[in-house]
C-alpha cells in the first residue's frame, strides 16, 4: 500500500482525495456551512439569520454560522456568495432587496435570476408606520391631519437607499400623496435611534426591528401593512392601513436563502431540506411569531417556487422604484 502510494502523482493524489470527500457526502462534519448576511450585525434580517443558523444546525449535522458583509444596500453581501466556490458552505439570506436590486441599481455585480441557486423562502415580515415619541399625533387619524398641516416639513428615516424601509417608505410617500423629505442612515440600528431621540419623525420598518420598541413605548404605532391584524402582543391593537381607508397598501417584506450557481445537487438538497426541517422547528417559529413575522409553510419553502415568487416580485417592484426616480450605482 505504502509503494502504491508513493508512486501516485501529486495530481493524483488531489484527485483520490476529492473522490473520497465527495463519496463521504454533504456537509462534512468538520466543516462550517456560513450564512452571509448582507446588513450589518443586529438588524432585522441579522436577527432572522441567527435564528435559522441554529435551527439549522442539527439536520445538517454541522456547524452553522453568520457572517455580516454589510454595505451597498446589501449588494455586497450578495455579490460574495455570487462569487464564493459553489460548493455548499457558503449560502445568502437576503431580505426583499433581492427583488428590488435590479431596479435600483445601474451597475449590479451580478445577475439576480442567473447567478444565484434558490433554496427556499424563509419567512414574511410585517411593515409597520411609526413616528418619533414626541409626535403630536396619536392616532393614524391624527397623523393624517398633521402631515396635511406640514407638508415640506417632515423627515422620513431609513435604513438606506434598497433597505426595506426605503421601499416601504416609497409606497408610503405614494399612497397618501404627501411629499417628505427623506433622511438615509447606513442601517436600521442609527435610523432608529434617531427617532427615539426625535431628530427625524416618521419611518416605515419590518416588525422584527420594532415590536420591542413599540411595547416599550419608545416609539408610538399608527399601523401594520398586512392585510390582517396581526396577533403579536405587540402589535396587535394596530389598524391596517386597508382599515384606515388607504386601499392597495400591502408591503411584505420576505426573506430567502440562495447558494452560489453550480452548487451541487446533493448539497442543494441537503440545504433545501434543512431549511424545510428548521421551518418546522418549534423554537424557530415562537422567535419568528415574537418579531411578529410569519413563517413560511406554502409552496415557495420548494426550490423553483422560491425563483418563480422572486421572478414575480422583480416585475411588481420594478415600476414603483422608476416611477420614484431612485437610481444607485
Amino acid at each position: 500500500m505504502k509503494s502504491l502510494l508513493k508512486s501516485l502523482t501529486p495530481l493524483a493524489l488531489l484527485a483520490a482525495g476529492t473522490l473520497s470527500a465527495h463519496a463521504a457526502g454533504y456537509p462534512q462534519p468538520d466543516k462550517v456551512v456560513t450564512i452571509i448576511v448582507p446588513f450589518a450585525a443586529g438588524g432585522p434580517t441579522d436577527r432572522v439569520a441567527r435564528d435559522l443558523a441554529e435551527a439549522m444546525r442539527k439536520p445538517l449535522g454541522t456547524t452553522v454560522v453568520v457572517d455580516n458583509a454589510a454595505g451597498g444596500g446589501g449588494t455586497i453581501g450578495a455579490n460574495k456568495v455570487a462569487k464564493a466556490a459553489p460548493d455548499g458552505y457558503t449560502v445568502l439570506l437576503h431580505h426583499i432587496g433581492m427583488a428590488t436590486q435590479p431596479s435600483l441599481y445601474r451597475h449590479l455585480p451580478f445577475k439576480t435570476m442567473d447567478d444565484f441557486e434558490y433554496l427556499g423562502m424563509v419567512n414574511d415580515v410585517p411593515m409597520t408606520i411609526i413616528g418619533r415619541p414626541t409626535l403630536p399625533a396619536n392616532n393614524f387619524g391624527e397623523l393624517r391631519t398633521w402631515l396635511n398641516a406640514n407638508k415640506g416639513k417632515v423627515n422620513l428615516a431609513n435604513a438606506g437607499i434598497g433597505a426595506a424601509s426605503h421601499l416601504c417608505g416609497l409606497l408610503f410617500q405614494s399612497a397618501l400623496k404627501q411629499e417628505m423629505t427623506t433622511v438615509p442612515y447606513k442601517g436600521t440600528g442609527p435610523a432608529m435611534t434617531d427617532l427615539i431621540g426625535g431628530q427625524v419623525d416618521l419611518m416605515c420598518d419590518q416588525s422584527t426591528n420594532t415590536s420591542g420598541q413599540i411595547e416599550a413605548k419608545k416609539v408610538k404605532a399608527f399601523a401594520v401593512t398586512t392585510a390582517k391584524r396581526l396577533a403579536t402582543p405587540a402589535l396587535k391593537d394596530l389598524p391596517t392601513m386597508q382599515e384606515l381607508g388607504v386601499k392597495d397598501f400591502q408591503v411584505t417584506i420576505w426573506h430567502g436563502m440562495y447558494a452560489p450557481k453550480g452548487t451541487p445537487p446533493e448539497a442543494l438538497k441537503k440545504l433545501n431540506d434543512a431549511l424545510k426541517a428548521a421551518l418546522k422547528d418549534p423554537e424557530f417559529i415562537k422567535k419568528q411569531e415574537g418579531l411578529g413575522a410569519v413563517v413560511v409553510t406554502d409552496k415557495r419553502m420548494e426550490r423553483a417556487e422560491h425563483k418563480k415568487f422572486v421572478a414575480a416580485e422583480i416585475a411588481k417592484w420594478s415600476p414603483i422604484i422608476k416611477a420614484a426616480g431612485v437610481y444607485a450605482d
